[in-house]
């Protein structure tokens, strides 16, 4: 396990990258690494509603920028990450009983689960919404392993989600972009960290 000196100094380390540098590659195996932890990451209900878009070639995502509000970061990075969220599938019986199913629990625990499932789902204001917040759980883990190994990342929010969900051959109809995660190095010293006090974000109670 690691230190917890060694963690709370990647936390320090991880910024909103700006500006990568374009001349470094992300090895493979540290890309892989990063999108293993995003794989990982926890959801609700277990149901992994995410899918993960690696763009690498350079020049289509020269032609996405403009799409991003012309952000540096898009065709900078190393590797852009575009993290899709499922929605369809979560909506799917097909796909969730056989999420459900891989617990190995009995036929009646089973259908409870789903019976559960179900009513929750009918109970969201939005299932759009629900699946994007599940995909931001990733997007964090990938951006924390990422700082472990030295690796600078940015969350973008900042982008048309039709125009770059048509780029990147997204069907409208049953997912949506919900954030691109670049990836890469940075070409300047991040700021100082600047948050609130820990007396004034924690309570006890």
């Amino acid at each position: 396990m690691c230190e917890r000196n060694d963690l709370t100094e990647s936390l320090y380390f991880r910024h909103a990258c700006k500006r990568f540098d374009p001349t470094r590659t992300l090895p493979a195996e540290d890309l892989r690494f990063i999108l293993e932890a995003g794989r990982l990451a926890p959801s609700s209900f277990g149901m992994e509603p995410w899918e993960f878009l690696v763009i690498e070639d350079r020049e289509f995502r020269r032609r996405l920028q403009p799409l991003c509000w012309n952000q540096p970061q898009i065709e900078e990075c190393s590797a852009l990450v575009a993290i899709v969220g499922r929605i369809g599938a979560v909506r799917d019986p097909e796909y969730y009983r056989a999420m459900f199913a891989r617990r190995g629990l009995d036929a009646e625990a089973t259908e409870a689960y789903v019976r559960r499932y179900e009513e929750y789902l009918v109970s969201l204001e939005s299932i759009g919404e629900w699946v994007l917040r599940q995909c931001y759980i990733a997007a964090d883990h990938m951006m924390v392993y990422a700082s472990l190994i030295g690796v600078d990342s940015c969350p973008i929010e900042g982008f048309e989600p039709a125009g770059v969900g048509e780029m990147l051959g997204v069907d409208p109809q049953s997912a949506r972009v919900a954030l691109l995660l670049p990836l890469g190095y940075r070409i300047q010293p991040a700021p100082p960290k600047k948050r609130r006090p820990f007396g004034e974000v924690v309570r006890f109670v």
